[in-house]
């Protein structure tokens, strides 16, 4: 007769840090599409431009600074409805598998939530197959983490 293993509490430890910090990227996400929605990309490029301001940082070469310039800009290019689009329909998605995921409730969250964040893997990789970078190949490897914690959550959880 077997015993049945009792879960680590380590992994759940690390499975519920995780599925936070994905909530909480998700609650950035749909309040950032928030502000692209009320302020329009040009409105948000120029107040970029101002709170960046070069005399304000003496010279000093800040690489987020550069990097939010860079983006503002390029989102102003645009009428920027993709984006907002994205962001509330990602950080929404984000946010309601966090909630389901945290309350561990319906078996049925844990196929969904596997099956999403293996898209969202699989995305990644074909974007870094055409264009490398170490921002998107970061996020592959922490989504690959979360749904090896999601997978492990389910087997435990199907196990109770």
């Amino acid at each position: 007769m077997t015993r049945p293993t009792r879960p680590n509490p380590l992994v759940h430890l690390a499975y519920l840090v995780t599925i936070l910090v994905k909530g909480f990227f998700g609650l950035l996400e749909f309040t950032g599409g928030a502000i692209i929605a009320i302020f329009g990309p040009q409105r948000l490029n120029t107040f970029v431009l101002q709170w960046t301001n070069p005399e304000l940082y003496e010279a000093h070469q800040n690489q987020a600074l550069i990097l939010l310039r860079h983006a503002s800009h390029a989102l102003a290019q645009t009428h920027g409805y993709f984006v907002i689009f994205y962001l509330f329909v990602h950080g929404a998605l984000k946010m309601t598998i966090t909630a389901v995921l945290l309350r561990g409730h319906g078996a049925w969250v844990f196929p969904f939530a596997s099956a999403i964040l293996f898209g969202f893997i699989g995305f990644f990789c074909y974007d870094l197959s055409h264009n490398w970078s170490n921002w998107v190949f970061g996020l592959a490897l922490f989504d690959t983490l979360t749904l090896a914690l999601v997978l492990n959550e389910w087997r435990n959880f199907s196990r109770r």
